[in-house]
């Protein structure tokens, strides 16, 4: 079994399901008592969600690379940083640790495509949904057409996402502004929604709305675990 690298606390609302998911599917696959080879730093939240609202992209990235930096000589194979957003900084973490990082947007990127699906919509960070890290690399490499949401739809997303989930906070009626944001992507052509916010999948699931979803923090670990048990 390869060991997984972890960047997690960003936020550790949502790092505790990939620990979650990734142990849990490791027992499934091997049964016994297997679990997950894996190592995860967890960074302080508050300051980077401060930066990351005042647009400081280097104090944003010191952080993040000084809590990957205290992954060198575990013996990680891979690595995964548990935030949508964070995979800005996947090449810096890489040549930091000079192991591989698992982009987010692959996880999802091979999903939408075995689904045979050509038009997304996208909800994550507004930083995210505005920036080339996701919404680009699906564009490039997988082919498909990337739709975000309106600029007030975008200020809802990030505003729930930022005050409440990351503090661990589940309210309805951001529920149901979720579902009528995601409703207009696809009046506008989405096949399906990403949940490209870690954090998103607290708060809507499948169960939700006959739209497809995509949750980015189980295609992600899930994705962790075939590499660690591949071969």
């Amino acid at each position: 079994m390869k060991t997984i690298g972890l960047v997690g606390g960003v936020s550790w609302e949502s790092s505790k399901d990939y620990y979650r998911i990734i142990n849990e599917e490791v027992a499934r696959r091997l049964g016994g008592l297997h679990s997950a080879e894996c190592v995860m730093t967890s960074l302080d939240f508050d300051p980077v969600a401060k930066a990351i609202n005042a647009g400081d992209k280097e104090t944003y990235r010191r952080h993040v690379l000084d809590s990957a930096a205290r992954m060198k000589g575990s013996g990680v194979d891979f690595v995964l940083i548990c935030s949508n957003t964070t995979n800005v900084f996947a090449e810096d973490v890489e040549k930091l640790l000079g192991v591989p990082v698992i982009h987010i947007a692959d996880a999802m990127g091979a999903a939408v495509v075995k689904r045979g699906f050509r038009t997304v919509g996208l909800l994550g960070t507004r930083s995210l949904m505005e920036a080339d890290t996701v919404k680009g690399r699906l564009e490039r490499k997988w082919g498909l057409s990337v739709i975000i949401p309106e600029v007030e739809d975008r200020v809802t997303v990030n505003r729930v996402i930022f005050e409440e989930l990351c503090a661990g906070k589940i309210v309805d009626a951001s529920r149901e502004e979720y579902l009528k944001i995601m409703d207009r992507l696809a009046s506008k052509g989405a096949e399906g929604i990403l949940l490209a916010c870690t954090e998103i999948p607290l708060l809507v699931q499948q169960e939700h709305t006959t739209i497809p979803v995509f949750d980015s923090t189980e295609l992600h670990a899930l994705m962790a675990v075939d590499l660690a048990l591949e071969g």
